[in-house]
């Protein structure tokens, strides 16, 4: 399958935000990666999970939703990581952009939240109910997304570690608010960052299946004037 790999500047508000575009040919959809505490868009784990998607014609954008400056004073402080608004308001930015400039065409729209990156993504896809078709969530914090959780009215999957026993109850309490829309699945055997073999593939194969029946056309985002 041709593909289209580059490195672009994302503009959001008055911060440019280095993003790897991967953009298979003839795109069903692009979903765009929200990492975890003290990662970026060079986790490992992403960088994975994004290559099955675009084995599956799904675009995919790794972004750092910090600056350099800014994940050089986190690095001191780990303040910003926990930025839910922060980091909402910036995916929401991008996924603006995404719909403005359609890199990979006019395509719709998901969201991959990992971490913190769970709970921004949540918030981000409340907001953007119009242009965000799907959002799968991988050992994420959807808690932290606070009270934007009733409002989202995207399909929603939690991936979670079976070992991972702490992040499975905080998942099923947000579960609860999410309501009809929120589904939680269980990895078996595997802990908070899935490096167990086979965990991480399960968890690329599960979200490539959700967003491939979600991101229908009818989630299309339109231009706004």
């Amino acid at each position: 399958m041709d593909e289209q790999s580059s490195t672009v500047s994302i503009p959001v508000g008055d911060v440019e935000l280095p993003a790897d575009l991967m953009l298979p040919a003839e795109a069903t959809g692009v979903v765009l990666f929200a990492h975890g505490s003290g990662s970026s868009r060079h986790s490992p784990r992403n960088v994975a999970v994004a290559r099955t998607l675009n084995q599956q014609a799904l675009g995919t954008v790794l972004v750092d939703l910090l600056t350099p400056a800014e994940d050089e004073a986190d690095a001191r402080t780990a303040e910003l990581r926990f930025d839910i608004g922060l980091l909402a308001s910036r995916l929401a930015g991008i996924v603006d952009w995404l719909a403005a400039e359609r890199p990979a065409g006019n395509v719709p729209i998901g969201l991959f939240g990992a971490s913190t990156g769970a709970a921004a993504a949540l918030v981000a896809a409340a907001s953007r109910a119009d242009r965000v078709g799907a959002v799968v969530s991988r050992g994420g914090r959807p808690d932290l997304a606070g009270d934007a959780l009733p409002q989202v009215r995207t399909p929603t999957l939690l991936l979670v570690g079976g070992l991972d026993e702490e992040v499975i109850t905080l998942n099923e309490r947000a579960l609860a608010e999410l309501g009809d829309v929120g589904e939680l699945r269980v990895v078996p055997g595997a802990t908070h960052l899935f490096e167990e073999p086979g965990t991480l593939e399960q968890v690329a194969d599960q979200a490539s299946a959700w967003f491939t029946t979600h991101l229908t056309r009818s989630a299309v985002p339109s231009r706004r004037s």
